[in-house]
């Protein structure tokens, strides 16, 4: 799959990069225990990445790119704060196993359908969904830490389990789709 440069320079595809760059000052933020500025990246991410979506769609920016870059962005944050949360909280180890498998397996799907060059398909709200839950709890979990000092085993796992729902949920949506894409090749071959 080959881009052009006005594919690829975009606001939408613009800030799918602005959310990878944000990894890097998320993380070392949380590394050096200021959650406050951590949770200020990760907030930023999360609203650049509803704004990527609602533009695209808007100004009919969608591109082949942004389909790929969009969920890249998300799959590399949400790895960053998986592993930092297991460094905050080693309790969450087993939900973030999940994730990472669901993770994993979206994107070898993803890849599957890009060398059978099949165009991946637009994210959904479920997948949206997800991910905004996503941010919630971590958010949640991290304020809470850096404000009042307060950590509670169950509510964080309370929080990662409905995120880890909600992401196997899209997950198994996700796979339907692509199992329809895949079986529709399958006829024109």
């Amino acid at each position: 799959m080959k881009f052009n440069a006005k594919e690829i320079f975009t606001v939408p595809n613009l800030l799918s990069f602005f959310r990878i760059i944000l990894i890097v000052p998320f993380v070392y933020f949380f590394l050096q225990k200021n959650y406050i500025f951590a949770a200020a990246a990760l907030i930023l991410s999360g609203i650049s990445d509803a704004l990527d979506g609602f533009i695209a769609r808007t100004f009919n920016q969608i591109t082949q790119l942004g389909k790929v870059l969009d969920p890249i962005a998300d799959k590399l944050t949400l790895f960053a704060i998986m592993v930092c949360m297991v460094i905050l909280t080693p309790v969450v180890m087993p939900v973030m196993i999940v994730l990472i498998i669901k993770d994993a397996l979206m994107l070898i799907g993803g890849s599957q359908l890009i060398k059978y060059k099949i165009a991946p398909p637009a994210a959904k709200w479920y997948g949206k969904a997800g991910t905004f839950m996503f941010y919630v709890s971590v958010c949640l979990i991290v304020f809470l830490k850096a404000a009042f000092n307060y950590e509670n085993d169950i509510l964080s796992i309370v929080l990662l389990g409905i995120t880890t729902a909600m992401m196997l949920f899209a997950l198994i949506r996700y796979g339907m789709i692509f199992r329809q894409l895949m079986k529709n090749r399958d006829v024109k071959e």
